[in-house]
């Protein structure tokens, strides 16, 4: 029989994987879905992807920069290119924070234990995050004056994650504590049951409800920050060129618009990947807020089932 801590690491890991197939089951303007590819990419390897990387990612006892970098090798095995990176660094200090707190049942506990996580990370984590990031080598990676991450660190991994905070959004989460991503994750009080651990069925497709939450999760970090990835790789004016964008089809979609039922918002989609604009760190963002709510959901369940009467077996 599984102990608390245990039964937590399994339910974080089903999040987690449902969070990742959710990412290409729903279209996502710009990114990989069952309905859209680009850049080179199929849905299947994303998926592939998360299977090889949760392993890892939830293994006990590991530390951030360990589950970073094991889950990107993984990943590589699978995939033979980066379809991850950003997800995991966005996942890894969340997978720790449920190992080490597994009662962390809301939003303010859950963020706290991640905050206990980013406050103990050190050399060693950001020696096996340089050497991950390296091998991922996303698209737009350059040079930095300070702590490149083709170097040796000299400082920790949250010390090095703060000299990049203000060009990457990723590394301002280290920073500041995931506000941005908790924020996202919590800005609407219904979180749907199909954006949690169950039913993890990936062959049917999700309700309207989930995409519905999935696509306003997307739009609401993408109409808000410009992507990293967008600026990395194409520059600050087709990133905000891209934000514009997105507000207005946040717009439709907080009226309660079905986006999918509108041609416009398929042709934006392949409109962006014809142009090679990949809004990835918005797409990374949405994973791992999916993780979050998703964990949430699942640390409630056990309360909902005892109330209803009901057992388990």
């Amino acid at each position: 029989m599984m102990n608390a801590r245990q039964a937590a690491i399994e339910r974080a890991r089903a999040c987690f994987l449902r969070a990742c197939w959710l990412d290409v089951a729903v279209r996502k303007p710009g990114n990989v879905s069952q309905a859209s590819p680009g850049h080179g990419m199929q849905a299947s390897m994303f998926i592939a992807s998360a299977q090889a990387a949760a392993g890892a990612l939830f293994e006990p006892g590991l530390r951030v920069g360990e589950r970073i970098e094991a889950a990107v090798e993984a990943t590589w095995a699978v995939a033979g290119c980066n379809t991850n990176l950003g997800i995991l660094l966005l996942c890894a200090p969340i997978a720790l924070a449920v190992e080490q707190h597994p009662r962390a049942g809301t939003p303010a506990a859950l963020r706290t234990a991640v905050e206990s996580v980013l406050a103990t990370l050190d050399i060693d984590d950001a020696r096996a995050a340089y050497r991950a990031i390296a091998r991922a080598h996303p698209g737009g990676l350059g040079t930095a004056p300070a702590e490149d991450v083709r170097d040796a660190p000299s400082v920790d991994l949250r010390a090095a994650m703060a000299l990049a905070a203000d060009r990457d959004l990723i590394a301002r989460q280290y920073r500041d504590g995931f506000a941005d991503l908790f924020a996202l994750a919590f800005q609407e009080p219904i979180h749907p049951a199909g954006c949690g651990s169950a039913p993890a069925d990936v062959d049917a497709p999700p309700d309207a409800a989930t995409v519905a939450f999935v696509q306003r999760l997307y739009l609401a970090c993408l109409s808000a920050f410009p992507d990293s990835h967008i600026v990395r790789k194409h520059g600050e004016r087709v990133a905000q060129t891209v934000m514009t964008a997105a507000q207005a089809w946040r717009e439709r979609a907080g009226a309660g618009v079905a986006l999918d039922a509108d041609p416009a918002f398929a042709a934006w989609d392949l409109s962006l990947k014809a142009a090679g604009v990949n809004p990835g760190t918005s797409a990374d963002f949405t994973v791992a807020a999916l993780l979050l709510s998703g964990w949430i959901r699942s640390c409630a369940a056990p309360a909902r089932e005892a109330a209803n009467g009901w057992h388990g077996s």
